[in-house]
């Protein structure tokens, strides 16, 4: 895969993380949607799971989301049929922090061995050495909760000074957890529920903006199925265009700092959803999509 110009232009531009020389375009894909219903078990259709990973590349992706609990092991097992040997550009980020039951439930994985464990089933099934950056996923399902993160993520940092990991970040965390890792090493991402209705992180963003770390929104099984407003689809309508579409391009102009990580099992969703890097949302539309944002 070659990062050319103008690829970086259809995908919002690039961001680089602070610390290292590592340039990720803005619009990235998120593969949770690779694995079978409920994110459990395999893909119908696995060919078509690697036909969508193979046209994000070709479309200039080059920052794709997983964890080895999708699935579990699916989505990476993919990853690597699709894409390895993996460009030189291609950052590929996963998480680490839980696992799945039987029953399809997602279960906290933060004592050290199953970090430990995790980081190496994540090496295994993407065959890797080395594992680009990994975020420590604390917290709720969907929110976060209090307490210290100060014992998993010591033990990631020896999984990083050992080699195995070469940039961390955070999940579903608060910004005294943000401070708390802080103090014990360089973040690089924090990747928190957001989106134009739910908009708890604000300042949270703004913050990470001022320290050069990014933000990665996620969204419940990764869509945005729950956001119903009849704004958001008028200035859909009104601009001939979807509203996903003109929600992922209000994150793009939200803050310079947020990277987006839409999934989707279709080749066709995976066009429309590139295609909103270059859309640029008038004042007027902004305004109306500013009014239905929430906080609790």
């Amino acid at each position: 895969m070659k990062a050319t110009s103008n690829n970086m232009t259809k995908l919002g531009g690039s961001f680089t993380l602070p610390g290292t020389s590592i340039a990720m375009h803005r619009m990235g894909y998120g593969a949770m949607q690779l694995a079978g219903p409920g994110v459990f078990g395999p893909p119908r259709d696995p060919d078509a799971a690697v036909a969508v990973l193979r046209e994000a590349v070709d479309a200039g992706v080059n920052h794709i989301d997983t964890s080895d609990f999708y699935g579990p092991h699916v989505t990476n097992e993919i990853i690597r049929r699709a894409l390895h040997p993996y460009p030189k550009e291609l950052v590929i980020v996963t998480k680490l922090g839980a696992r799945r039951g039987l029953d399809k439930s997602w279960i906290p994985a933060l004592s050290r061995q199953e970090l430990i464990d995790g980081a190496h089933d994540n090496l295994r099934n993407l065959g890797l050495e080395s594992l680009d950056i990994v975020n420590l996923r604390v917290g709720g399902v969907a929110a976060p909760s209090d307490g210290s993160i100060e014992e998993p993520l010591t033990a990631l940092v020896e999984l990083k000074q050992q080699g195995l990991i070469r940039h961390l970040g955070l999940s579903n965390v608060t910004p005294k957890q943000l401070k708390e890792a802080q103090t014990i090493t360089d973040i690089v991402c924090v990747q928190n529920l957001y989106n134009v209705a739910h908009r708890d992180d604000d300042a949270f963003i703004d913050q990470l903006a001022r320290q050069g770390i990014a933000y990665v929104p996620f969204f419940p099984l990764g869509g945005f199925n729950p956001l119903q407003s009849a704004s958001l689809d008028a200035t859909a309508e009104s601009l001939g265009v979807t509203p996903m579409q003109v929600a992922l391009a209000w994150l793009l102009q939200r803050s310079p700092n947020i990277l987006l990580i839409p999934g989707t099992s279709s080749v066709q969703h995976l066009r429309e959803n590139l295609k909103a890097a270059t859309l640029t949302l008038p004042p007027d539309a902004l305004a109306k999509l500013e009014a239905i944002g929430t906080k609790s």
